[in-house]
């Protein structure tokens, strides 16, 4: 028993021997060292024989460094502080939806006006003045009052997001374009290249429109389409990428700034006549009006009536609107012009390219599908080429 007692004490004396070491060792790290006497040897140790300095009152309420000197730079509460620093203009959503829906909705009634007029002069019985501005407003009026057909067993969800997609990516192809300087709804960069993959994505809507239908003459529609975009696409992109050589640039603002010497039509004579051309493919409009021609019994939208019909011919008129909007950005400067504000100049080239696409439409007979694919392989690809080379000639 006292062997065990002996034990026991000598096991309690050095478990407290252990924790007052540790309890010294603890206390070291925590004292801080001595400076009185001796001049210190680190940076941020202050010397103890220096003469104290006045307090900084300009540091209160600052934050301060490793050294306790408070921090360079304005303070929270100063202007120039980068939390009050005044940034670029941000776009209202709303807004920006108002906007685009009000400027396409002006052209949609610009274009049926034009396509009105056009083909009372092609028929050569030309309309009244007030009849032909209020035309449109009647036509509305009897394709909301018509009803709606169905075919047997369509794809209803596809069959009514095609008309929305088509103007979605109309407003898309629209938003990248200022129509003054400086004004965009989504000035990005690389506005060029989110037209055209706008645009190219048309082909998945009307192809999606046709099919959808469940209808033998809606899917001919669709694929004539497909045919029609693929032979159309490449010289289509060249002609757009052809007016950012000058500019060194693919932002559609830089692109019109660099126009304020001369025109891109000037510089580049092949490039607006090729994309007014493959503009009109894109669209299916004029003599490429495959996909809903009279030969399919209305192709894509032979099964489209009402209200249907009414979104889906408001919706490629609103594209129509955009390509020609890019047409006056990229190759007749947007809205640089004199004595006018910019964006009465972007409206009148605007206007312009449309009466001259429209009146183009009505004048020129609708080719067989086939001539249309080797004219855009054939003919618009190696003149495209042309141009690029010798857009880049020039440049360089």
């Amino acid at each position: 028993m006292e062997t065990e007692a002996r034990r026991d004490h000598t096991i309690s004396r050095a478990r407290h021997a252990r924790q007052r070491s540790t309890r010294l060792r603890r206390g070291r790290r925590r004292r801080t060292p001595r400076t009185a006497g001796r001049r210190s040897t680190n940076a941020l140790e202050p010397d103890a024989r220096a003469p104290a300095r006045p307090p900084d009152r300009s540091g209160v309420g600052r934050r301060r460094n490793l050294s306790g000197e408070p921090r360079c730079g304005p303070r929270r509460g100063d202007r120039r502080h980068p939390r009050h620093r005044r940034r670029g203009r941000c776009v209202n959503p709303g807004a920006a939806i108002l906007f685009t829906g009000g400027v396409l909705t002006g052209g949609v009634y610009i274009v049926s006006v034009l396509d009105r007029l056009f083909a009372g002069i092609t028929a050569r019985s030309p309309e009244r003045v007030g009849r032909l501005l209020l035309d449109p407003f009647r036509s509305v009026a009897l394709l909301m009052s018509q009803r709606r057909t169905v075919t047997e067993r369509p794809d209803r969800e596809a069959w009514a997001l095609a008309p929305a997609l088509l103007a979605g990516l109309a407003a898309v192809a629209f938003t990248a374009i200022p129509l003054t300087p400086g004004l965009a709804i989504a000035d990005v960069p690389v506005g060029i290249v989110l037209f055209g993959a706008a645009l190219v994505q048309v082909m998945v809507a009307v192809f999606l429109h046709g099919w959808s239908a469940n209808s033998i003459f809606s899917v001919i529609g669709g694929y004539r389409f497909a045919a029609l975009a693929l032979s159309m696409g490449i010289p289509f992109s060249l002609v757009l990428i052809t007016t950012a050589i000058p500019a060194e640039s693919l932002s559609v603002g830089v692109i019109i700034g660099s126009q304020a010497e001369l025109w891109n039509v000037l510089r580049q004579p092949l490039g607006l006549p090729i994309y007014l051309l493959t503009a009109l493919g894109f669209t299916f409009w004029g003599p490429f009006h495959h996909p809903d021609a009279v030969d399919l019994a209305g192709g894509s939208q032979a099964e489209t009536s009402g209200t249907a019909l009414l979104a889906w011919r408001t919706a490629r008129a609103a594209l129509l609107v955009s390509a020609a909007v890019m047409g006056s950005a990229a190759f007749l400067g947007g809205p640089l012009g004199p004595w006018l504000p910019g964006w009465a100049w972007s409206i009148l080239k605007t206007v312009a390219l449309l009466t001259v696409m429209i009146w183009f439409g009505h004048q020129t007979a609708r080719p067989r599908m086939e001539n249309v694919v080797k004219f855009g392989w054939l003919v618009l690809l190696p003149l495209a080429l042309v141009d690029v080379f010798v857009s880049g000639a020039l440049t360089l």
